[in-house]
């Protein structure tokens, strides 16, 4: 059931938001040399690697690591990077992965593939064997403010809790965190 109202939600979703996903993209080629879309290697089900596309909101040579081990990460952000960070447009063409069965609407959000601490937790709470979300119980808590063991945590409440319900909850949580763009750093 789960699977199916992610492929529903991430088509209505394409539909809506094409527009924005073309003005971006407009934004993106104009502002700063390098391709659109930024993929990454993340941690999917069962520690498996998956490339995750965003938008790219750094700059093309930036080390491949988690924004707040750079030592200064605004260095690295495009003209219109922190925009896009802060209000999490850089997150539309995940969209892409709920599709292609990759990730899911609601889910502990995909580690980097270098993120080695994150993925032991992760493992040993159990929660890798969920299929990576959008957005999540730990996103909704806090989001890049939290350590990552307070991130754990929140990971393995959802793990054990998990429910329709619940996934929306989340949802309505992450609408509203969104739209008052809290817990972004950069």
């Amino acid at each position: 059931m789960k699977r199916f109202l992610d492929v529903v939600l991430a088509l209505v979703a394409f539909c809506f938001l094409s527009l924005p996903f073309l003005f971006v993209s407009l934004l993106l080629k104009i502002s700063s040399k390098g391709p659109i879309l930024y993929w990454s290697d993340r941690i999917g089900i069962n520690n498996t690697i998956f490339r995750m596309p965003k938008f790219r909101t750094m700059l093309v040579n930036t080390p491949a690591v988690a924004t707040h081990l750079l030592s200064n990460p605004d260095e690295y952000l495009t003209a219109i990077g922190r925009f896009l960070r802060k209000s999490s447009l850089d997150e539309l063409p995940q969209l892409w992965s709920v599709l292609k069965g990759d990730m899911s609407f609601v889910g502990p959000r995909p580690a980097l593939f270098n993120q080695d601490d994150l993925i032991a937790l992760r493992t040993l709470r159990g929660v890798h064997r969920l299929i990576p979300g959008i957005t999540g119980w730990a996103q909704v808590n806090g989001r890049d403010e939290l350590p990552i063991p307070v991130k754990v945590e929140f990971d393995a409440y959802y793990l054990e809790h998990r429910s329709f319900i619940f996934d929306i909850k989340i949802l309505f949580f992450t609408l509203f965190k969104v739209l008052r763009r809290e817990g972004v750093q950069h």
